[in-house]
Order: structure tokens, then C-alpha cells, then sequence
């Protein structure tokens, strides 16, 4: 897919034996294990952990998950997680996601809604200024 205005981060990781279902396919769940993955990976590309972001007062629940299936993936295969920002949060942060597998064939898409939330009052809030600055670097 072709994103405008976007920052992305590649992750690559193996479909380990416990991920797989009866049929020898990654199973169905374990997709949203793979997208945070890319998520963790992304925010470290921009120099913040998820530690990091809780350290300063922030918790990311994920308030939407969708994922279109394209072809499944098996056991040891070699999955490379595309992990894309396309806007700037504020309250939320949307990511987009692209899982390809050693053939560089599309496995699925998929979009995932995270809220910032202070740690302290449990309420939802605008993303801290050192993340939206980080991420408009990088994407405008």
C-alpha cells in the first residue's frame, strides 16, 4: 500500500510453534501479539519505550483492532511487520499495519486505535508534546 505523509518502521520476527493452530497456520490471535511488536518497536525507533511513556504518566489502551486476513503465515516463517503512522495524535494514535512474509507477499493489513491515558487521574488526555514533536519530525 502507498502512504502519504507517513512515518513507518520495519520489524521482522518468527512465527514460533506455540503461534500455530491445528491447521499449521499462525494462529488468528497471535496477530495482535505480532502488531504490538511493531508498535513497541516503532515508539523505539523514535526514542521513546513503553516504559519510557508509563514513566512519564501515560498508559496506551487499545480502543480498536481490525485486521483483514490476506494468506496465512506457518510455523518458522520469517514476518516482516510494517508499522505506520499516518497523523499526528492527540488523544488517540492510530496505527496502520502491513505483515508481509519472506516472499514479500501481503499476509494481512490491519489498524489499531490506542488511547493516552493519565496514569494518575485514569483519564483520557492530549499524547505528551515530546511524542507529537517526535512523530511530526518525522512525518512532515
Amino acid at each position: 500500500m502507498y502512504y502519504c505523509n507517513m512515518y513507518f518502521f520495519e520489524t521482522k520476527l518468527r512465527v514460533r510453534y506455540a503461534e500455530t493452530d491445528q491447521m499449521g497456520f499462525a494462529y488468528y490471535g497471535s496477530y495482535a501479539q505480532y502488531y504490538e511488536v511493531g508498535r513497541v518497536e516503532l515508539f523505539r525507533s523514535l526514542g521513546f519505550s513503553y516504559k519510557t511513556i508509563e514513566k512519564m504518566g501515560f498508559s496506551l489502551p487499545v480502543i480498536n483492532w481490525n485486521i483483514s486476513y490476506k494468506k496465512p503465515a506457518f510455523y518458522d516463517d520469517e514476518l516482516t511487520i510494517k508499522t505506520i503512522i499516518n497523523k499526528v495524535p492527540s488523544k488517540t494514535i492510530v496505527f496502520d499495519y502491513e505483515i508481509y512474509n519472506e516472499a514479500n507477499e501481503l499476509l494481512n493489513i490491519g489498524q489499531v486505535t490506542l488511547m493516552f491515558v493519565n496514569i494518575l487521574t485514569n483519564k483520557t488526555c492530549t499524547a505528551p508534546q515530546i511524542i507529537i514533536d517526535s512523530i511530526k519530525k518525522k512525518i512532515t
